[in-house]
Order: C-alpha cells, then structure tokens, then sequence
C-alpha cells in the first residue's frame, strides 16, 4: 500500500474581487456546502473559510489527483450552486487565478489557525494586503 500526505494552501477571489459574499450568514452556507461537494467528489478538504471576496482551502491531494483539476471542481461547482439557488444578486463567479502553495506537515495546524481567523483577520486587513503578502511570503514574484 502507498502512503502519501500532500497539503495544499488554495486561496481563490471571486470575479473582481466583488464582495458577493457579504453576510457571515451566507459564507457560512458557501463554506458548508464546499465542504460537502468535497467530501462527495473524494475531494479531502481539511479546512475552508474566507470572507466576502475571497475562500481560503487547505486540500490534502490524494493518489491520482492535481491541483488543476481540484480547483476546477470546487470552484465550477459552487459557481453554478450559488447561481442556482439565486444566493447573490448579480450573476456569480470566481476570478480564473488562484493560489496554491505547499504546507509542511509541521505548518498544517498554523495554516488551519490562519483560515480558521479569517473573520478577524479581515477586520483589520483588506484581501488586497493580504495578496500582497502572499505572494511576497512564497515568492511568487
């Protein structure tokens, strides 16, 4: 049997960075059901949360799996979802970029401490800085 462990950062906005997702009562329902589309699609989705423009995923890939691929699902589906039950009042859908970046198993609980204070964080710091710092920290530039 092969044992694999691969965690993935996925960070996604949404299409101009529109705050569509602008009620904690309604990120609490998109992160509910990206969860359950997951889970549903053999998709091991350890944490999500975000705010109004943006989600925060950490993925652990399994056997057979890539990234491309993950996003593809997660974001298609929940694009058509929130479209279909009219949960926003313009048409939504995500920016086509994203993030993904790599966690050591020794950096998985911060990462989940991270997306888990997304509330908070984004109270005092806009998604903006936040982009900056990201892909300054994983030198993406």
């Amino acid at each position: 049997m092969s044992y694999m462990k691969i965690y993935v950062h996925l960070v996604f906005s949404t299409k101009n960075r529109v705050p569509y997702l602008n009620t904690f009562d309604l990120r609490v329902k998109v992160w509910k059901h990206i969860k359950e589309n997951a889970s549903e699609k053999g998709i091991y989705l350890d944490m999500v949360n975000g705010y109004s423009d943006h989600c925060h995923c950490l993925i652990s890939l399994g056997s057979g799996q890539n990234i491309e691929k993950l996003v593809q699902l997660l974001k298609g589906e929940l694009s058509f979802w929130i479209n279909k039950n009219q949960l926003t009042p313009e048409k939504f859908s995500w920016q086509d970029e994203y993030f993904a970046v790599s966690v050591s198993e020794s950096k998985v609980d911060a990462v989940r401490e991270y997306i888990k204070n997304q509330e908070k964080h984004h109270q005092k710091r806009s998604f903006a800085d936040e982009y900056q710092e990201f892909i300054g920290k994983n030198n993406f530039i």
